[in-house]
């Protein structure tokens, strides 16, 4: 435990020495959470190669893990779940060092970047924005920020309503209630709305910063409710509840007979008597779709991938939940979250033995809120999401999370130089459900070769005009007695370098801001669109089965047809719970009643 020491020592006096501060913290932050949990594997070299199994689940993210499991239930089915990355790195398995994983870029990311932005991510590097996925045992469910949120039933049913039949709220409730113990507070109006023996628990923030605290007070001061987003309203303020597969391949008859996949350097085959499920995520399944021969077949023929079905809708409807991180206000020290207090032997001692203290919560997540701006008429949908966290990106003096989010050296230098090592706070507001739609598409018939992703971020000026009152709010909150006097917050009122021309404060300004500060949520959706045959871009029908073949369904985020208002890990994991009940009925399996 030497280096624990030597850390709770090191981090208040972080260097302009990257190289050597990545290679400390990434050896305490294993070090640290080895002794916590010891090791582990998941891995099978022993494989079998060719081996005929009855399903082959591709991708063991959130919705993936859930399709294996409920499937390997059926007595008599052997399952096969394929995962790219490997086993997941111990730091991911402690809630404070999870973040670190982004941060020192180890191997359970895939390391995927946008397609410079025309409309957004300006004071970004080239216009480009990091998209961080997982690429591990759990997929990006291993590496998030482990907030729990559904959605609005509005968004369920909006489903169902583009004709996707059984996927409205009340279709979908039992699977959430289904995959979930619920550990937080309930009230006799929210108790019916969550499950309490499920496979994934759920419990309020175990531990916040006084910023936490804060937030609350100041949705009270201004009108808002606290509540419970994944009960009967979402508007309202809560602190946080929180091996490589290349090809698909067909029969003369069109249907999946099995995929082709790499292991330690050499390429296998495993063969289905019943169907292969992708849950690759909104990246990965439009990917592996296109280089299976699935997808509009005028790009297929431009990378000479042999047309298996012509599906023009594979790669198209991507959405994200665009959002700003760098509306920034510094605190009186001892209030937010610190790299000391995160890294230190006292955090370490009480999560290791007591399970308590700032490791048993992500590194700076501390509430959401949602709120409705008249852009849909029910005032119950919202047009935002505000998300505080207790860090702001000069925390660590520009050492590691300016190159993290793809900031420009030189922006980040000038604008949040003055901010460096200081206490703060970022309030992000996104938009929940965004009009902007972006694509994935091949950039080689390579599969080693990342997708062009191209989220094309506000490229529809409603979207902007919704970040910008969003702003506006996000100001009220920092204006209230209980971040001025109880934070002691002061709003970082630079100028934003690229928006010098326009007037400070004004409508304009924040347009401008939003437009040069924009990026990721980490939250891709929609690119296998459930829609009915009406649909030209539909990609898969009610029951997730892919049109023009047979034996092949998709089962993941990218099925969404439009997202969700809210993070997307919840409604992923639902849709694999669904997916495999579908599954099982069309198998002729008897399905218990929710």
């Amino acid at each position: 435990m030497f280096i624990m020491y030597f850390l709770s020592n090191f981090v208040s006096n972080l260097t302009s020495d990257m190289t050597g501060l990545i290679s400390v913290v990434t050896a305490y932050v294993r070090t640290a959470a080895i002794f916590f949990l010891g090791t582990y594997s998941y891995e099978n070299s022993d494989l079998p190669i060719e081996e005929l199994y009855d399903f082959v689940v591709v991708g063991s993210g959130s919705a993936g893990s859930a399709v294996a499991a409920r499937l390997c239930e059926v007595r008599g089915w052997s399952v096969l779940l394929l995962e790219s990355g490997g086993t997941t790195p111990p730091e991911a398995m402690v809630p404070g060092y999870n973040p670190f994983v982004i941060l020192h870029g180890v191997q359970p990311m895939w390391g995927y970047k946008s397609e410079p932005q025309k409309h957004a991510c300006k004071n970004y590097a080239g216009h480009q924005i990091p998209i961080p996925r997982g690429r591990t045992v759990g997929g990006s469910s291993a590496v998030n920020f482990l907030m729990h949120v559904r959605g609005n039933r509005r968004d369920f049913d909006r489903w169902a309503a583009l004709g996707n039949p059984g996927w409205d709220y009340d279709s979908v409730l039992p699977y959430f209630k289904k995959l979930e113990t619920y550990r937080g507070e309930v009230t006799n109006l929210t108790a019916p709305y969550h499950g309490y023996s499920g496979p994934v628990v759920v419990e309020g923030k175990a531990w916040g910063t006084d910023v936490m605290k804060a937030f609350l007070k100041a949705g009270k001061e201004l009108g808002f409710p606290t509540i419970d987003p994944n009960a009967f309203t979402q508007i309202g303020v809560r602190r946080c509840h929180m091996a490589h597969v290349t090809k698909v391949l067909f029969n003369h008859d069109k249907r999946a007979v099995g995929v082709h996949y790499m292991k330690n350097g050499r390429q296998h085959l495993a063969r289905v008597r019943r169907e292969v499920v992708l849950s690759a995520g909104a990246i990965g399944s439009p990917h592996l779709l296109l280089l299976s021969g699935v997808g509009d077949k005028k790009h297929l023929r431009q990378f000479r991938i042999p047309v298996v079905a012509h599906v023009p809708g594979v790669g198209q409807n991507l959405q994200d939940h665009p959002g700003i991180f760098g509306l920034t206000w510094t605190v009186d020290p001892g209030r937010a979250t610190t790299f000391g207090r995160h890294l230190s032997m006292a955090a370490a001692t009480k999560f290791a033995y007591h399970r308590q203290g700032p490791l048993t919560s992500p590194f700076g997540p501390e509430g959401n809120a949602w709120f409705s701006f008249g852009y849909k008429n029910d005032p119950e949908w919202p047009d935002a999401q505000l998300v505080i966290v207790s860090i702001t990106p000069a925390l660590d003096s520009g050492l590691l999370i300016s190159d993290t989010l793809g900031y420009d050296k030189e922006f980040s230098r000038r604008y949040f130089g003055p901010l460096a090592g200081q206490e703060g706070i970022n309030m992000g507001p996104y938009v929940t459900v965004p009009r902007s739609r972006g694509s994935i598409t091949l950039r080689s018939a390579d599969p080693k070769h990342h997708p062009v992703i191209d989220p094309n971020y506000l490229s529809h000026p409603e979207d902007v005009e919704i970040l910008v009152k969003g702003i506006k709010l996000a100001l009220a909150v920092g204006n209230t007695t209980a971040f001025k006097q109880g934070l002691g917050a002061k709003f970082h009122d630079m100028v934003l370098p690229g928006c010098e021309a326009e007037a400070y404060g004004s409508d304009h300004y924040w347009a401008c801001f939003a437009r040069h500060m924009v990026s990721t949520v980490y939250h891709p959706v929609g690119t296998c669109k459930m829609a009915p045959a009406s649909d030209p871009m539909g990609v898969v029908d009610h029951a997730l089965r892919v049109r023009g073949v047979s034996g092949l369904r998709v089962a993941d985020a990218s099925i969404m047809p439009v997202i969700v208002a809210g993070n997307t890990n919840a409604a992923a994991i639902m849709i694999g719970e669904k997916a495999a009940d579908i599954i099982k009925q069309d198998w002729l399996i008897t399905i218990p009643l929710l």
